[in-house]
């Protein structure tokens, strides 16, 4: 059933009862920022909206963003709604090709472009010169009108412009981490009624405060930060850049901070790049001392003020849970995709177990089919994937449930764990299926590791390549560091195949020659390994690598 009140009547309301708030902070570089207030987010939208509707866009054409996240983003999103369009988000990393595609594929008629890394220029030829474009003030050159001159000359849209709760709000279009990226339509109900559930579920309220810097273009940033501001209202921050990272944290202080597990792990790894492991643990112990040292290390990080911190988006290894909780973080993880905006499942007070993904929202439905796959019934649903019936329909059970292609288990308390995927099951010589995943996430447990991937499709025994943490990659030409590596890889290798069933041990760990990044497509925008790429890219090595017979191998 559709939500009474829609995401537009949320910001009407935010329009008038808070409109001298600060809403939106925003660095411009020299550690200059501007502040908007929520009256002056919504004139700016208004203004935009207006000229949106003068190009002569249909109510439902599609406008896209290129952009890493900014407060333009959030306006734009509203003037693009408030125009009667639909928003199509582009990850700010992908590369011409791809941006193309979605455009061509969305049948986008504008683009708004944004703040972009250096290089933007090859992602350019992407956009085709007859569609419409419009640049953010933070744009890397003006293409096309200039956001800060349309806002000057054109009056502000009047009223309050509804959208039905049937209408497509946005266009999620998913990382490709395999294959090219599927459209999932999202409609102004289902995204209105994962917010309110969101907002209840984490008790967001106008008082959090949040930094924004995951790409908007996934659902979980989408999700968690903006719709749920949009609902509840709060003060959003936006990062500048990778190296201002830090001071941008310091700056907002939030109380609510969600990650990725690839983040998480670096932040770790950057406390114990300044305080080695075993030092931190023993002061840890110290009862006098736990609480001090703890709060010490989240004011480092910028995290002293948060009440609630998310994991998202992939596994997180259980041990890292249990590291930032002895801190005194309360590090939730959730599970949730694209399908269902960001609406499934997150820990709880009294549900929070390491290695769970925690339990259903109250309105989730949640099972496991025979084959051990998770299927979520959630009211953020997707209506289904542009332009693809078949693929929709084979999506969905024949009661509505979604398949989630994740294989799962229960507990009788709706603690959910999350055991790998379907599809990424493979079979080793000796004729058995290994689920990588879980096995990865007990890799990365170690704090020499950052990433790994496990193979060996037909070979006699699994294999995992690693990437080693960045504080070591610089100590990898010094002999005498490395062979000491080498031996406590060893023993972590056989520590792994202690853990797992016999015929998921692994041969070997080989350690990658550079990291995997999403420039090299090996990760995704939401730095998720891209294990088709990676296991290519393998693909000429691993004979002579099982050739070898060596436990630990360099690429």
């Amino acid at each position: 059933m559709a939500p009474t009140k829609l995401i537009l009547d949320y910001i009407y309301e935010k329009e008038t009862a808070f409109a001298d708030r600060v809403y939106l902070t925003q660095p411009v570089g020299g550690g200059k920022t501007i502040d908007y207030t929520w009256r002056q987010v919504l004139d700016e939208a208004r203004r935009m909206a207006a000229h949106l509707r003068s190009l002569g866009l249909q109510p439902g054409d599609k406008v896209a963003m290129l952009t890493k996240n900014c407060a333009h983003f959030f306006m734009a999103e509203l003037a693009i709604w408030m125009g009667g369009f639909t928003t199509v988000a582009i990850f700010p990393t992908e590369k011409a090709d791809t941006i193309s595609y979605i455009l061509e594929h969305s049948e986008a008629k504008a683009i708004f472009i944004g703040k972009l890394d250096a290089g933007w220029e090859a992602q350019l030829p992407g956009i085709p010169e007859a569609m419409h474009r419009l640049s953010f003030p933070l744009a890397p050159t003006v293409i096309g009108a200039a956001w800060d001159q349309v806002i000057a000359t054109v009056a502000p849209l009047g009223g309050q412009p509804a959208r039905a709760a049937d209408e497509l709000a946005l266009l999620l279009y998913t990382s490709g981490s395999t294959g090219t990226p599927k459209g999932v339509m999202h409609d102004f109900g289902h995204v209105t009624a994962a917010a309110e559930g969101i907002v209840r579920g984490i008790d967001f309220s106008p008082e959090d405060r949040a930094l924004s810097y995951l790409p908007l273009a996934h659902v979980f940033e989408r999700a968690y930060i903006e719709c749920t501001s949009f609902v509840a209202g709060g003060h959003i921050f936006f990062a500048e850049a990778l190296d201002t990272f830090v001071a941008d944290i310091q700056r907002a202080r939030p109380t609510i901070f969600i990650s990725v597990p690839r983040l998480w792990l670096k932040f770790q790894q950057g406390v114990f790049a300044k305080m080695p492991a075993p030092k931190l643990d023993r002061l840890l112990r110290i009862p006098l001392l736990n609480r001090l040292i703890g709060k010490k290390v989240l004011k480092g990080l910028g995290l002293d003020q948060v009440r609630l911190a998310g994991s998202g988006s992939a596994p997180i290894p259980a041990e890292l849970i249990a590291w930032y909780r002895r801190l005194g973080l309360n590090l939730l993880e959730g599970y949730a995709m694209s399908e269902d905006f960001a609406y499934s499942h997150l820990s709880t007070a009294t549900h929070k177990l390491p290695g769970y993904v925690g339990v259903p929202y109250d309105d989730v439905q949640v099972r496991i089919s025979e084959e051990g796959e998770v299927l979520i019934k959630s009211p953020g649903c997707m209506v289904g994937y542009y332009k693809l019936p078949e693929l929709t329909a084979e999506s969905f059970t024949s009661d509505g449930f979604f398949r989630t292609g994740d294989r799962g288990e229960r507990r009788p308390d709706g603690l959910l764990r999350i055991t790998g995927r379907v599809k990424e099951l493979f079979k080793t010589a000796k004729g058995k299926y290994v689920a990588p995943a879980p096995i990865e996430n007990f890799i990365n447990e170690h704090e020499a590791i950052e990433l790994s991937c496990v193979s060996g499709v037909g070979q006699p025994a699994a294999y995992a390549m690693v990437v080693l943490a960045e504080h070591l990659r610089p100590k990898m030409q010094d002999a005498v560091v490395r062979a000491e590596l080498e031996k406590t890889l060893t023993e972590w290798l056989g520590v792994v195949n202690r853990h797992v069933a016999e015929y998921e041990r692994l041969q070997m760990f080989v350690v990658a020659s550079s990291p995997w990044s999403i420039e090299s497509e090996t990760l995704t925008p939401t730095m998720k390994i891209k294990r088709s790429r990676i296991e290519a890219m393998a693909a000429p090595h691993v004979e002579s690598w099982y050739a070898a017979g060596r436990p630990v191998l360099w690429q």
